[in-house]
């Protein structure tokens, strides 16, 4: 049994409110990735996914096992982290006198932190070089809005590949088929998805935005969960 685990956690809403996930990877001591899974929210806020994410994460770990958390979620860290032993004080009320949002998730994860060594790491979303772990986090956590599937190590799913870094937005047409099949050779290796550079529209006749996730399908670029689909 390792002595310590490095973990990453992410939500993901598409519209917050929207379609959402949370997902959670585990990696060993020397943060190579060991386990991973993801969950559908149906439609949620994005701080519910991202609450439910560490939530969920700290129920599938070892509570006798030290552990290191990297989150890009400011929020979900200041409540586990800063904020609520205040909110525990006034009778879960925040310093206004409202009642504190999400109140469930911020106490059940209070009482799944309760003996056990965690170290909060905050890492920056969405940077190039970024952390590798919150990659990882937070591609599942899209692909699973997105599809609203599970997946994970118990599922026999492969880990998901990071999606490339942002492009300059502005551009289209011809420009974003070229960009956007720049990912193809990977994708058709791998059977993952991609974040779109540029907006495009699925076979199935539905559009999709510069950023959402996109896979590699018989008739070309679309949803990943049309990616089985027939045109």
């Amino acid at each position: 049994m390792n002595e310590r685990i490095i973990a990453a956690c992410d939500g993901a809403s598409k519209g917050n409110p929207g379609p959402a996930a949370w997902a959670w990877v585990v990696a060993d001591a020397q943060g190579r990735p060991q386990r991973w899974e993801a969950g559908p929210l149906g439609t949620a806020t994005n701080n519910v996914a991202e609450l439910t994410a560490l939530q969920e994460l700290l129920e599938s770990t070892d509570p006798g096992v030290e552990t290191e958390v990297r989150m890009d979620s400011q929020y979900a860290m200041n409540a586990v982290t800063k904020w609520l032993p205040g909110w525990k004080r006034n009778g879960w009320k925040t310093s206004s006198g409202k009642p504190v949002a999400n109140q469930e998730l911020v106490v059940r994860i209070d009482a799944l932190l309760s003996g056990r060594t965690v170290a909060f790491v905050y890492v920056p979303a969405h940077q190039v070089d970024g952390d590798p772990l919150n990659a990882l986090a937070d591609q599942a956590a899209s692909e699973a809005a997105v599809a609203q599937r599970a997946a994970g190590t118990a599922h026999g799913s492969p880990l998901p590949e990071p999606a490339p870094g942002r492009a300059t937005e502005g551009r289209g047409g011809a420009a974003a088929a070229k960009s956007n099949a720049a990912g193809t050779a990977r994708s058709a290796r791998t059977g993952g998805t991609i974040r779109a550079r540029f907006a495009g529209r699925c076979h199935c006749g539905k559009p999709y935005a510069a950023k959402d996730m996109i896979a590699k399908n018989p008739n070309g670029w679309g949803h990943p969960e049309c990616r089985s689909a027939s045109a």
